[in-house]
């Protein structure tokens, strides 16, 4: 079981509540927490990538910091850890995301990941006059397929020349090819974005419910061997733990309880612009009446997992036994904090480590 931190490079992480640790991020805060990651043995951590917040009492997200430069510089200050770097493709042109992963390639020495971002965040694009087209909701996975043929064409041949319906490439070139094989990601939940992930990433990035992940993953499985392939599920959760079910339980509650209703709308408005079956607006506005275990929206539809150390190393066990997903990935409330907890406290007792060798704080 691998396990890693989505990195909370954009305001406040992923709770939009006045409840959580309200924040601007800086490179030190996300320097410190990678640090900390690898220090405990986990395994990668994700930046986001996001270009217009959505308001409200905390400003949650109003402030981000880029994913590629962020993970470059995070590369020269680990030794161990993979760092994937995000790309909101409707911002970068194919050749661009290519040569770039290339550098940060040689920058992290060959532990460096991509996570395909196609954009449901209409408003982001616009400003920018970025948005490729009124039905890019609908075949945005049409759009990223043809966007990764080139990337991944590029890596392998270092040139291509192609001329689609988006994209003109005339004897492009991309020097120097990537030394390692790069890993990919792709948060795809609707059947379109899950067959993408199926046809092109190593791993499908989730957020679902304990009672979902079993037949997303069995689901993601099917669709890849298909296109004889093997691709991973990764399961994002929100982790709080204290001494106490009790402590956890009350801080879980209070997170919802003092939720940022603003923030909450805006992107619940956002995403209904979103038309693709299964996608962002169905999952967001689920979300609004959802218990935390299954992903309110002051977890921004993200599941979590709340407890005891004890209590919560029995649920990740049971998760790991029995959903097939292939990692997990963290948020917390206080991403430093968090992740001393998990390394001190939760892994030492964690079953699905035992066959892993656990890295020991220096």
């Amino acid at each position: 079981m691998q396990f890693g931190i989505f990195l909370p490079n954009g305001s406040n992480g992923y709770i939009l509540s006045k409840a959580s640790p309200i924040y601007i991020p800086t490179y030190e805060h996300l320097l410190q927490i990678t640090q900390e990651s690898e220090r405990y043995g986990l395994d990668f951590v994700i930046s986001m990538i996001k270009f217009r917040g959505f308001g409200g009492p905390t400003g949650f997200w109003d402030a981000c910091l880029e994913s590629f430069t962020l993970s470059a510089a995070l590369a020269a200050s680990t030794q161990r850890i993979r760092i994937f770097a995000s790309a909101g493709i409707p911002s970068l042109h194919p050749a661009i995301t290519a040569r770039m992963i290339s550098t940060l390639d040689s920058v992290s020495g060959g532990r460096c990941g991509l996570n395909i971002v196609t954009g449901w965040n209409r408003p982001e694009y616009d400003q920018m006059g970025l948005w490729p087209s009124d039905t890019y909701h609908d075949d945005r996975y049409d759009y990223a397929s043809e966007y990764f043929e080139i990337v991944k064409e590029l890596w392998e041949r270092g040139r291509v020349t192609r001329k689609t319906s988006r994209f003109t490439l005339d004897d492009c070139t991309c020097y120097p090819i990537p030394k390692n094989r790069i890993q990919v990601v792709s948060a795809g939940q609707s059947p379109k974005g899950a067959d993408f992930t199926a046809r092109y990433a190593d791993y499908n990035f989730v957020f679902a419910p304990k009672e979902r992940l079993r037949s997303l993953t069995a689901a993601l499985k099917a669709q890849a061997a298909k296109h004889n392939r093997d691709v991973g599920t990764l399961a994002c959760f929100t982790l709080i733990s204290a001494e106490t079910d009790a402590a956890a339980e009350a801080m879980t509650q209070k997170i919802i309880d003092e939720a940022d209703l603003t923030a909450i709308g805006n992107m619940v408005s956002s995403a209904t612009m979103d038309t693709n079956k299964g996608g962002s607006s169905e999952n967001l506005r689920a979300a609004l009446s959802q218990s935390a275990a299954d992903g309110n929206m002051a977890y921004m539809s993200i599941p979590v997992i709340a407890g005891s150390y004890e209590t919560c190393a029995r649920k990740i066990d049971a998760i790991a036994a029995e959903s097939g997903i292939s990692g997990m990935l963290w948020s917390f409330p206080d991403f430093v904090q968090g992740v001393r907890s998990f390394g001190n406290e939760i892994m030492p007792r964690l079953a699905c480590m035992k066959d892993k060798k656990q890295r020991e704080p220096a």
